[in-house]
């Protein structure tokens, strides 16, 4: 039975991109029973339909269980169209976005780090949606802001951290700063610590928020996972990936979760923004965008999607290895010609693979 794949068209070099991505993916090459459906988010057709197609791309997600997300604009006017991903991660029933940063071949990483690090954050709540008002009292202006998080989001949050670092072989390390927010960031921290008793094997080593950012820059050895509220998490991970080298070594995913915790709905983007000043010039790098692409194949129920899965990801990084890099790696190849030289490696080993 084919396997639908729900594209999620963007701007600028967010969609050139995409547009790379979709070229290693294509079934033709792979020998995978699957195809693409296909939604226009660009800015102006959000604009155009009201962001309807937003949510029915959102629906479409959900019936596949895949998406594949360029990177869009986000407007700054206020009452227009707003950000899309706040209503992709709404609608899907989204709990958690992993991003993790490792070593990237040739590039020299910050203080040191070489084991992955993995940032798993809330997808919904927290500082993002939260309801902020204005006063004047006493004579001065002053501003509110009334944020939720929820105990499922916590839960999953708390939950899928674990099962990262068990993936990994690597530690729980980091947290909320519950000591100054016992009762709001506390939740998250109970949850961690609920979770740290069922997964007896993995190491769990709780940190507030302010010594995670600063052991980070002095951490090395296993690989670690850091679960974190939604605006911690968004903060921590740029830095994160930037400590590898660039934000454009990995992928980033969104996860919604059945009762037992499997993935239920998967979205797979870049964890950059549209570029707009690399637009229509072929150099900005589609390495993000590939690597997300081959995450996603890594949740389908075919046996050999895994595995291709895994053969792009090693095309991505022995390529790399080989000193072909875009500019922003050091390299001279052009965007397309790095996607040409990632796709020639996974024909070499696609024979191998049953």
């Amino acid at each position: 039975m084919s396997t639908t794949i729900v594209v999620l068209q963007g701007d600028q070099t967010g969609e050139e991109l995409l547009v790379e991505s979709l070229r290693v993916l294509n079934p033709s090459l792979l020998g995978l029973d699957i195809h693409f459906q296909q939604f226009d988010l660009s800015l102006g057709n959000r604009r155009a339909t009201h962001n309807k197609v937003v949510f029915e791309a959102a629906s479409a997600m959900v019936a596949a269980g895949y998406g594949l997300k360029a990177a869009t604009i986000t407007p700054e006017t206020k009452n227009d169209v707003g950000s899309p991903n706040a209503l992709l991660r709404k609608a899907i029933d989204g709990k958690v976005i992993i991003r993790t940063g490792r070593r990237i071949p040739g590039v020299t990483p910050i203080a040191g780090v070489h084991a992955p690090v993995s940032v798993v954050r809330m997808a919904v709540g927290d500082a993002y949606g939260a309801t902020e008002w204005r006063a004047i009292e006493d004579g001065d202006e002053v501003a509110y802001r009334t944020e939720r998080i929820s105990r499922a989001v916590c839960r999953s949050v708390a939950e899928f951290s674990f099962m990262q670092a068990r993936r990994l072989e690597g530690k729980v390390f980091g947290g909320p700063k519950y000591t100054v927010s016992p009762i709001y960031e506390g939740m998250l921290k109970e949850e961690m610590d609920s979770a740290a008793a069922r997964y007896s094997d993995v190491v769990y080593e709780p940190q507030l928020i302010d010594a995670t950012y600063a052991l980070l820059l002095s951490s090395s050895g296993s690989a670690m996972v850091i679960p974190a509220l939604n605006r911690d998490g968004d903060c921590l991970s740029d830095l994160v990936l930037q400590m590898f080298g660039s934000i454009a070594g990995s992928e980033s995913l969104l996860l919604s979760f059945d009762d037992d915790f499997k993935p239920k709905t998967v979205m797979a983007e870049a964890p950059h923004g549209t570029a707009p000043s690399l637009e229509g010039k072929n150099v900005a790098n589609p390495m993000a965008m590939i690597l997300a692409g081959a995450s996603l194949l890594s949740y389908l129920p075919d046996p050999r999607a895994r595995k291709i899965s895994t053969l792009i990801n090693r095309s991505v990084f022995s390529t790399l290895e080989e000193g072909q890099r875009t500019s922003d790696l050091g390299g001279h190849l052009l965007t397309s010609e790095f996607t040409d030289a990632i796709i020639a490696r996974v024909c070499e080993g696609l024979p191998a693979i049953a």
